[in-house]
């Protein structure tokens, strides 16, 4: 049997938006001829993916456009001899900085090109992972100076195993279901009983720091206790309401998001946790504030003497009020990073501006760019964004457990 090309033609697919390249083969065997179609369109989507990363990449690198051409004709070749290419360092830098612009529900991007990028992809035991991990807490928290980061590991290739972390976040209280209720935090109750059924076990208080857990390939995964010294921690207290700090709220310093995926140029990173510095909203009006997860503005109500029976009197306004106060003052006092919604606003303001002077469409996701607190006082409220995915970017990955 030997194969012989007779055609070779650009068509649209039905129900596909981009052109496949169809090769129309002739099987020539000793009984029989048979017409035989041989689909390429994976890796035509990957050279294509990659192309158009490359351009904008070198681009926006002030490489030139020969140097742009002659690295899309080595992927080329790469990928016509192993389905798959490697990105250069420099490439995965910008590409991790771009896919932070590129995140339409982050109203902190104005900095996304102060973006560190830590490059793992070499590292394949699970032990070895954990420790990056916690180089990358480390590294990142700077002792309150937080430093926007991201850690990729290795990107999914066919015939290799790749690092998984299951944490939602690095750092993470657990939850748990007790007779008398939930301690802790609500949403991380799935994830703590995971944890209990691979051996971990907490002391079973409102802040219980869970493990991290890494799995490789298909393996079993793995926990590794954070050591507390890693952890840099916040005791809330309010300037202006002594008895405050009696609620003993507190809250972690740098949210490193770990279950999204990192896709440049049509390579997807499956592993690649990534944090800037919180915005006091999240902390104070969503992760204890919300009634399905600390829901503590009731106790701060009562501390405040505030009239709870009736919502016209806006207590929970008020009350929420104080907490985020109380977060921003606390954040403040120990000097850990952190910016309040009013500033995150302008800033992203100064972000469109910049990005509009660059010639670039700032898309978003409306309902996550708008602060939880006073929404209708941000010149975000008043806009509309498309919500469009753009490359490279950000990917909610699906719950491995």
């Amino acid at each position: 049997m030997y194969f012989k090309a007779l055609s070779t033609e650009w068509k649209r697919s039905p129900g596909l938006e981009s052109h496949q390249l169809s090769y129309t083969i002739k099987v020539i065997e000793p009984t029989r001829e048979r017409q035989v179609n041989y689909d390429m369109l994976g890796r035509l989507e990957l050279q294509e993916a990659a192309e158009q990363f490359i351009f904008r990449c070198y681009e926006e690198l002030n490489r030139t456009p020969e140097e742009a051409e002659e690295r899309i004709d080595n992927i080329r070749n790469e990928i016509e001899r192993t389905g798959t290419y490697e990105h250069t360092l420099q490439e995965l830098e910008h590409g991790a900085k771009m896919a932070w612009r590129n995140s339409n529900r982050c109203i902190g991007r104005l900095f996304w090109d102060k973006l560190r990028v830590i490059d793992a992809r070499n590292c394949r035991a699970t032990e070895d992972s954990a420790s990056q991990l916690l180089h990358h807490i480390n590294s990142a928290t700077n002792g309150g100076k937080v430093i926007p980061t991201i850690t990729v590991f290795g990107p999914s290739t066919p015939g290799q195993d790749t690092i998984r972390i299951w944490n939602h976040q690095l750092i993470r209280y657990a939850g748990y279901e007790t007779p008398e209720g939930i301690t802790g935090d609500p949403a991380s109750i799935s994830f703590t009983q995971q944890c209990q059924q691979l051996g971990w076990s907490g002391a079973g208080t409102e802040y219980d720091i869970l493990p991290l857990v890494i799995q490789r390939g298909e393996d079993t995964p793995k926990w590794y206790r954070i050591p507390e010294e890693a952890v840099l921690e916040v005791q809330l207290e309010h300037p202006d309401i002594p008895s405050f700090s009696s609620l003993g709220l507190r809250w972690y310093a740098v949210p490193i998001i770990s279950d999204m995926s990192l896709e440049v140029g049509g390579i997807t990173y499956p592993s690649a946790p990534f944090n800037g510095w919180y915005m006091g909203t999240e902390i104070g009006a969503r992760n204890l504030a919300d009634t399905d997860r600390y829901n503590k503005l009731p106790l701060l109500a009562g501390l405040m003497g505030l009239n709870v029976s009736s919502e016209t009197t806006l207590w929970r306004d008020r009350a929420l009020v104080e907490l985020n106060y109380a977060v921003l003052y606390s954040y403040k006092k120990a000097g850990i990073s952190i910016v309040d919604h009013h500033t995150a606003a302008a800033q992203f303001r100064t972000f469109e501006e910049r990005e509009d002077r660059a010639g670039r469409e700032v898309t978003g996701d409306w309902t996550w760019l708008i602060p939880p607190v006073s929404p209708a006082t941000t010149h975000i409220f008043h806009k509309s964004y498309k919500d469009e995915i753009q490359s490279p970017s950000f990917q909610y990955t699906k719950t491995p457990y």
